[in-house]
């Protein structure tokens, strides 16, 4: 299976799992990833999820261009998924945190992926880099679109214009990544970011996803007074009292998600 699909205790595991490919996607893992995210968007037991590639050179190296479909670039521009590269790098559908745990290579539509997930841990080994130009190709797929406003134009331009790589440590000083850790401490670190996000009351955690993703361009005015159905439902949600009152109680508090 070129996607692997795990649930366990409210996390979901989504792993592109083409290791002899270096995880790049072709056209069937495509659909099988668009799949994985409608199943869980429709789960409401999902409270974050985790998304990696098999092996340990590359989370993944974006489009498979040995099974190219025969589009040219223009076809392909014309036929892009609106939820970007993987079905993940544009998605605005996905309510829950989603982390990246980079294990390798992310380079183009992987890179892509990196940008749309919301927490990204990363390996000392990890590589991050948008080379579509060096094969007479675009960052179509959300590159060109999400990079500048996420990291400083001029540092966006060089990775883009030269094809370079940047890496993980230098990644993190400009805000793309979360952690850099060691290889071997990688999954502990993806769990202590598991365990802390499932520690917070899921609706804030998911209105605190929302207001992030969809006021950025509003001034700090319009973005306070926006009524989004999230905001409310945490805030009239019987969790907000649980949370205060086991805080009074001196206890853990027993999220119902409602």
């Amino acid at each position: 299976m070129s996607v692997l699909f795990e649930m366990e205790d409210g996390v979901a595991r989504v792993t592109v799992n083409r290791p002899e490919r270096m995880n790049a996607i072709d056209a069937e893992t495509e659909t099988a990833l668009e799949k994985v995210w409608t199943q869980i968007e429709a789960d409401s037991t999902v409270r974050c999820v985790v998304l990696t590639g098999s092996g340990k050179k590359a989370f993944c190296a974006g489009a498979d261009l040995k099974s190219n479909t025969g589009k040219s670039g223009l076809e392909y521009w014309a036929s892009l998924n609106e939820n970007g590269f993987g079905g993940i790098a544009m998605r605005q559908s996905m309510k829950v945190p989603v982390i990246a745990r980079v294990n390798g290579l992310a380079l183009g539509g992987g890179m892509e992926m990196v940008l749309g997930c919301d927490i990204v841990i990363a390996s000392e080994t990890a590589r991050f880099g948008l080379p579509e130009a060096r094969v007479g190709r675009l960052p179509l797929d959300g590159g060109m679109v999400m990079l500048q406003r996420l990291i400083p134009e001029k540092i966006a331009l060089g990775l883009m214009m030269t094809g370079r790589m940047m890496e993980s440590g230098q990644a993190a000083r400009y805000g793309l990544v979360n952690a850099v850790v060691p290889e071997d401490q990688l999954d502990i670190e993806v769990s202590r970011w598991v365990s802390d996000i499932t520690a917070c009351a899921p609706l804030s955690v998911k209105a605190i996803k929302q207001v992030v993703r969809q006021t950025g361009l509003l001034s700090i005015h319009e973005a306070r007074s926006l009524r989004l159905p999230e905001l409310v439902a945490a805030l009239e949600s019987e969790d907000a009292a649980e949370g205060v009152a086991a805080f009074r109680q001196k206890r853990p508090p027993e999220w119902r998600g409602r």
